[in-house]
């Protein structure tokens, strides 16, 4: 005989959203990265020329080539650049720019970045 508990119909959809929450919340924290990959131990100060950008979540970049290497730097979030004066038309092809950060140690061509120079303008990204 089945219990009353079993013939309940809205169990299994509650399990269901109980699944689909705990997803939602631990697919985001797996896709972002945690910063202990980078080598705070080696910083880097690079000067070049942007070659593309991005302003995305989680973390806008830039492509900047400077002499011998073409570096991949991870900036901060939209809303904070945004928030510290970093707007997204400053981050165009063409545009020189220094960043100060920290180099991937498993990324030979990725750095994290502290700060970066920009149009005149120094903006601190964390």
């Amino acid at each position: 005989m089945r219990s009353i508990r079993s013939l309940n119909p809205t169990r299994p959809a509650s399990a269901g959203w109980a699944l689909a929450l705990a997803l939602a919340v631990a697919v985001p924290a797996y896709a972002h990265h945690g910063w202990s990959e980078y080598d705070s131990n080696q910083p880097l100060t690079l000067t070049g020329t942007i070659e593309s950008s991005g302003y995305e979540h989680p973390h806008g970049f830039i492509r900047l080539a400077v002499p011998g290497k073409t570096w991949i730097a991870v900036l901060a979030p939209p809303s904070r650049m945004e928030a510290r004066g970093l707007d997204k038309a400053l981050l165009v092809a063409g545009t020189t720019a220094t960043v100060v950060g920290y180099p991937n140690r498993g990324k030979p061509e990725e750095m994290r970045a502290e700060r970066i120079t920009v149009g005149g303008k120094t903006v601190e990204l964390r």
